[in-house]
């Protein structure tokens, strides 16, 4: 029987594989998710902090605020420290999660 150090490098490289095989086009989240090696429970805190940033960005929104600063503040704040702000931010735009609220903070990062 392999030792288990052999069968976690050889799912290591596995992964390795199927990073390349993952469109960087459709799902560039999913792919920056697995390059940066983020746990399953990372990966929901960032869920769950954009969940919470989308609904104070709603009810900003609904009361005619037009700058969210204070948003992409606490969004690069709070954020996972494997991820950059940036990257997060396009790729999440561009596998079309919470949308609204990341074209928002693009705007704010391109000024």
């Amino acid at each position: 029987m392999e030792s288990l150090e052999t069968r976690l490098a050889t799912l290591e490289y596995y992964q390795q594989l199927l990073l390349e095989m993952i469109d960087s086009d459709k799902c560039p989240f999913y792919r920056l998710v697995m390059e940066r090696g983020l746990t399953k429970s990372e990966v929901e805190g960032v869920y769950r902090l954009c969940d919470e940033l989308n609904e104070e960005y709603e009810q900003q929104k609904a009361q005619g605020l037009v700058i969210y600063t204070d948003l992409l503040t606490q969004f690069a704040g709070l954020l996972n420290e494997k991820l950059n702000v940036n990257e997060t931010v396009y790729a999440m735009i561009k596998q079309g999660i919470y949308e609204p609220l990341m074209n928002e903070f693009k705007h704010l990062i391109s000024d």
